[in-house]
């Protein structure tokens, strides 16, 4: 439930066995706790202390984040009671020849899911796509061949470089005639943030930062300590294992939500704000990616371990509970989502 939906005056209650959501644009609204998996809170939405004491109690995560989506934080329960997946965690991260040999898969299956996209999305001449597709196809064999974490974090970052220059291929151009005859609007020349210059980069931000919000949540949901990662710098306030296992679902998950909100015309010129301090989505604009986002999410997929279909959402879970296997011994290797 992305309370990013609502207007900057809206009010989440309790009523019963359900949050009451009064809005002045759409009235009063109804949800059944039992059908809330975490609440996000997008810019001045409230939220009443019952409402929030009832979430906790019933261990639903609820998030907060700026008007144009930086996660701030998080409030949830308890959590969950088993140390011995944080011990084994906290284990593992102080031993550096574990730590590089799981950033060494870690990367190597976030290149191979970038490949993915560009092969699945590629716009642009053939010649081009392969020769993409060849540069990542080297860089992945290189993150297996690196010796060092140094060495390692080269490999992934010219692999950025051949996916983000390649990734205007991707996208619409502005010459593309639409279905509706518009011009498709953005154009893509490279990535950047803190802040993001351009609309195409401002939903990669936010793209990112809402995956990052859903490893968080669903990582503590599990036992971990978010925070103590194998492959991101421990650093105050950063996520290092959501961080860490985000990388393989970056291009799956955040960068086809950007480039289906592109194509297809779901987001458009208009809901974009630049200024001097950076390009935003507008509140409408927000509202509709993000909406583009749960969908994305609830997307099924067969899972490369068990066979069976799940949605994106639960796939985070389940790699997360993987992941407390791997640690645990009970599983030989960490097995990444690798889709064809």
């Amino acid at each position: 439930m992305a309370a990013d939906n609502l207007s900057q005056r809206a009010r989440i209650g309790k009523d019963g066995d359900t949050l009451k959501i009064d809005d002045e644009e759409r009235g009063e609204t109804h949800v059944r706790f039992i059908d809330i998996s975490d609440v996000a809170l997008f810019g001045n939405v409230s939220i009443t202390t019952p409402a929030l004491a009832a979430l906790l109690e019933r261990e639903i995560p609820v998030t907060f984040h700026s008007h144009g989506g930086w996660f701030r934080g998080v409030a949830h329960g308890i959590g969950h009671r088993n140390v011995e997946i944080r011990t084994a965690q906290y284990r593992m991260s102080f031993d550096a020849a574990a730590c590089l040999r799981f950033a060494k898969e870690l990367v190597a299956a976030k290149i191979a899911n970038q490949r993915t996209i560009l092969r699945r999305n590629w716009r642009g001449s053939p010649e081009e796509r392969q020769a993409a597709l060849d540069r990542l196809a080297a860089a992945r064999k290189s993150a297996d061949g690196a010796t060092t974490p140094a060495e390692l974090l080269g490999v992934e970052g010219d692999a950025a470089s051949v996916y983000f220059r390649a990734f205007a291929g991707l996208l619409k151009s502005p010459d593309d005639k639409q279905e509706a005859g518009e011009l498709a609007p953005f154009r893509f020349e490279a990535r950047n943030r803190r802040p993001p210059t351009d609309p195409v980069n401002a939903m990669l931000s936010l793209a990112y930062a809402m995956l990052a919000r859903h490893l968080t949540i669903t990582l503590a949901s599990v036992g971990f300590d978010p925070y103590r990662g194998f492959f991101h710098a421990p650093r105050y306030g950063r996520p290092a294992l959501a961080l860490d296992l985000m990388e393989p679902f970056r291009a799956i998950i955040a960068d086809s939500v950007v480039l289906s909100a592109v194509n297809t015309g779901e987001v458009g010129p208009s809901d974009f704000v630049v200024a001097v301090t950076g390009t935003a989505l507008t509140q409408a604009g927000r509202r509709r990616f993000v909406e583009a986002f749960e969908r994305r999410l609830s997307q099924e997929t067969t899972h490369p371990v068990f066979g069976y279909q799940v949605s994106m959402r639960r796939m985070l879970i389940v790699q997360a509970r993987l992941l407390s296997r791997f640690l645990l011994g009970e599983l030989p290797s960490y097995p990444h989502y690798l889709p064809r």
